[in-house]
């Protein structure tokens, strides 16, 4: 098989597995959250300050979860110029389902088909927003199992996050994102450092399955995320006190420890007080912590709390957000771009944040240092877990291939187009009279979307559903035509050879595909 490892480097460990390329997606649209609080009749500030959010994204019908990732993952492909034979696995965590048995993972195969790879591991995992967390540690595990063939692994996670009319509409957004996964990455994973808390709870489900709005418990969903960031951060924490303890040093981890940390984001002023619990969880971890100068100034008053009675507490919340608000600036805050902009994404809200905080920062800045990952995914999962970043920063290095390719976040950002509340009211109207109908040809307009970007053109009477791919270049014909030379090579390098280079994928305008 092409890309395939020989025997001999076929080894237990393959060295530094984690993310060697990302990309990211969002739609081409959005909502800006002051006029929407003003369009609701809520006070000024509830959604912008209270929230934290400036602009949402949203779907017109043209998007599904399946254009989405479609989307994504053509645009990681073309961007690192890369052989569709040099896929192993293709995973997707998502919670937007649009058909119970068939999987958005083989609507994506048909990216594959002119390679003629189908001998691709995988399919979709879900549970709301951790999904693609599962799927990337599944992906991680393949590439250090036994059953690695030498092959990337590619994780999508991609979510349409909804909500009916009411004080949770405003939390919504929607987007995509591409992990390709391998060894020698410029984030790797920490081998033996994930925290992980499940739990039973109803605190955000979607029992109806003909709608796309989900029954939330907001206070409960709350709750189950702060207790699920405590018990993460302590098992985090003990497992590498243990581990360093075994390489010889009895230093206690703490929240400085970390170079930067992102969270899965429903909203940014949650991510701000989860910080700010951390900070909390460090400071009655503490055996003797100084409470006259540095961070824990001012706060012995909170010496004796217990957390589990502070999810609510207002006076243990202000105190710590304002003690840890250096520290939201230094290694939180850059992380909030995609969820302040666009909202929440569900699986990809975490990933959205990692991307957000590599666009902003050089690789000279990036490099040695330990990022934070805290994911969570409602009824509920979670996972605080860590990345270390490669120390070759160097020009042509793959960090600087990483940070590169992330350069255009911003900008990406503002070349969207602001639809006002009362359109995209109606939009959201008119995805919920029209979801799951068969017979039906969307009504959106195709040229309000991104070039490159996948999407729905009709769902027959079986519900099947059909897409095309909105040209990269308007100039260019309707009927698809190859976009990339098959005498083009890679930029990435191969996990473990050079991949032989395969005819590309096309990347027209009206090349059908169905699901």
């Amino acid at each position: 098989m092409p890309g395939s490892a020989p025997v001999s480097y076929l080894g237990p460990w393959p060295k530094d597995v984690g993310i060697i390329a990302l990309e990211l997606y969002f739609p081409s649209q959005y909502v800006d959250q002051t006029e929407l609080e003003e369009f609701d009749g809520v006070p000024a500030g509830k959604y912008t300050v209270g929230l934290g959010q400036a602009r949402m994204g949203f779907c017109s019908d043209r998007e599904d979860i399946n254009s989405l990732c479609l989307t994504v993952v053509q645009r990681l492909m073309e961007k690192n110029a890369l052989s569709y034979n040099s896929i192993g696995r293709l995973e997707v965590g998502t919670e937007t389902i649009i058909d119970k048995s068939k999987s958005v993972k083989t609507a994506l195969m048909q990216l594959f088909e002119n390679s003629g790879n189908t001998d691709v591991e995988g399919i979709d995992t879900t549970n709301a927003c951790y999904g693609g967390t599962a799927a990337l540690f599944n992906a991680v595990n393949w590439v250090e199992s036994s059953s690695w063939d030498g092959r990337y692994a590619l994780v999508v996670a991609g979510d349409i996050a909804v909500y009916a009319t009411g004080s949770a509409r405003p939390t919504g957004g929607a987007g995509a994102v591409a992990i390709l996964i391998g060894p020698n990455a410029p984030l790797a994973f920490e081998r033996g450092l994930r925290g992980t808390h499940m739990q039973h709870a109803y605190d955000f489900y979607k029992p109806d399955m003909v709608s796309e709005y989900p029954v939330v418990d907001g206070k409960l969903s709350i709750q189950c995320y702060l207790s699920a960031l405590d018990r993460c951060y302590s098992v985090y924490r003990n497992k590498i006190y243990a581990q360093w303890q075994r390489e010889g040093s009895d230093k206690s981890f703490s929240l400085e420890d970390f170079g930067f940390l992102v969270f899965h984001s429903p909203y940014c002023k949650l991510v701000q007080k989860s910080l700010a619990r951390l900070m909390l969880n460090d400071f009655l971890n503490h055996p003797s912590p100084n409470t006259e100068t540095g961070p824990f100034t001012g706060l012995e008053a909170f010496r004796d709390v217990q957390p589990e009675d502070t999810y609510f507490d207002r006076d243990v919340e202000k105190a710590f957000m304002k003690a840890s608000t250096d520290m939201f600036e230094r290694k939180t805050k850059a992380s909030l771009l995609i969820s302040n902009q666009n909202g929440n994404m569900y699986t990809p809200s975490v990933y959205g944040c990692l991307a957000s905080l590599i666009a902003q920062h050089t690789p000279s800045q990036m490099a040695g240092q330990r990022i934070g990952v805290f994911s969570y995914g409602s009824g509920f999962a979670a996972t605080l877990y860590s990345l270390r970043v490669t120390q070759d920063h160097i020009p042509g290095s793959s960090l600087d291939k990483l940070v590169l390719s992330l350069s255009d976040l911003k900008t990406r950002l503002d070349s969207r187009k602001k639809v006002s509340p009362a359109l995209f009211s109606e939009n959201m109207k008119l995805r919920e009279d029209t979801h799951h109908l068969a017979n039906y040809v969307p009504q959106g307009s195709v040229e309000d979307l991104f070039p490159g970007t996948w999407y729905l053109t009709r769902v027959d009477d079986k519900h099947r559903r059909e897409y095309a791919r909105r040209p990269l270049d308007d100039d260019l014909p309707a009927e698809s035509e190859r976009v990339r030379s098959s005498s083009a090579t890679e930029h990435i390098p191969s996990p473990v050879k050079k991949m032989p280079r395969m005819p590309a994928a096309m990347a027209g305008s009206e090349r059908a595909v169905s699901n």
